[in-house]
């Protein structure tokens, strides 16, 4: 294989050993990973890499102009406003993989969280809950895979930290013939930069491609302490508050809910173990009111979404004030649990 054309199998980007300060620099061409790559599996050092999700949708819309299964791989605790979006680039069959199940608690079954997701969103070929951490499922979707590929390849898309890499790691290995090498893994955006192929058997090639960087989401705009702090290692333990009017609770010095008007209501937080909350009675206390306020008048059942975060279920209709950085965005949806 030539300089021109030989791809760090990583991350994916092209290899070159003349400029230490572009993307794929390795020191040698003989070597199979980029500088990179290297550092952030041997050392947990990330260099960003600045990328526009334009380039990201051309490869998508390149997987778009194939007839191949595509796995669009999810992560439950921060799932996307706007989960029927990916159609506008992939008209291909598509396997919709509700990722990351171990730490949302046991006793949510898989078959309401299918329920949920197939009440709206009908062109997926199938909707398989997985926990790569567990083992959970991933030989179903294997068996899937094969009764639904229109050849051996099968692309893998998904946003950021979505678990895409960490999934294709599992598949090889738990069964690749030959290929033991692991793509590049990190909770930080854009560490997949390119498409990067891995053959699992004779019938079947994995395309991992990079990550679309949702930019209103929290991860982009936390250091590596706090984003280790937001990710959930285990399964999540559910905080419930119980509130009345002009309460409050402040989630590190990351978001604020205002309880503005409404009956007693239940606040139930899925967030990660590791982060603080603070609940407070007293409406005079100013808090974190200098970020962006955003207010929504809420029904019954429904989830507030704080996009990296996760979610807060609440029970009872009633209005709530978030405040939060203007670059991080919120949502409202109905209950997923």
């Amino acid at each position: 294989m030539n300089k021109e054309t030989k791809r760090c199998k990583g991350c994916g980007i092209i290899l070159q050993e003349d400029n230490m300060l572009q993307e794929g620099y390795t020191t040698s061409l003989e070597n199979d990973i980029c500088q990179r790559c290297f550092r952030i599996k041997n050392y947990g050092e990330y260099q960003v890499v600045a990328k526009s999700n334009e380039e990201y949708l051309d490869i998508l819309k390149g997987v778009g102009e194939t007839k191949d299964l595509v796995l669009y791989v999810t992560d439950l605790l921060n799932l996307e406003e706007d989960i029927l979006k990916i159609r506008e680039y992939i008209k291909n069959k598509i396997i919709l993989v509700l990722n990351k199940k171990d730490v949302l608690p046991k006793s949510i079954k898989e078959e309401k969280l299918i329920a949920y997701f197939k009440e709206n969103n009908t062109f997926f070929e199938e909707i398989i809950v997985v926990s790569v951490e567990k083992n959970f499922n991933i030989d179903y979707l294997l068996k899937r895979i094969k009764n639904l590929q229109t050849s051996k390849n099968v692309y893998v898309v998904g946003h950021t930290n979505a678990g895409k890499s960490t999934l294709i790691n599992k598949l090889i290995k738990n069964y690749a013939t030959s290929n033991s090498y692991e793509l590049t893994m990190s909770p930080l955006p854009s560490t997949t930069l390119d498409t990067v192929k891995i053959e699992i058997n004779e019938h079947l090639t994995l395309i991992d491609t990079p990550g679309l960087v949702d930019n209103s989401s929290l991860i982009n705009y936390v250091d590596s302490k706090m984003l280790k702090k937001i990710s959930p290692k285990k399964e999540i333990k559910p905080r419930t508050y119980q509130l009345r009017k002009g309460q409050s609770i402040i989630i590190e010095d990351i978001v604020r809910i205002d309880y503005s008007n409404g009956d007693k209501n239940s606040f139930t937080l899925f967030i990660s173990n590791d982060l603080k909350v603070k609940r407070f009675i007293n409406p005079k206390h100013e808090d974190l009111k200098e970020k962006n306020k955003v207010t929504y008048e809420l029904k019954y059942d429904s989830d507030l979404v704080i996009n990296g975060l996760g979610f807060i279920k609440i029970v009872n209709k009633g209005t709530i004030d978030v405040y939060i950085d203007q670059n991080i965005s919120t949502f409202i949806r109905s209950s997923l649990i």
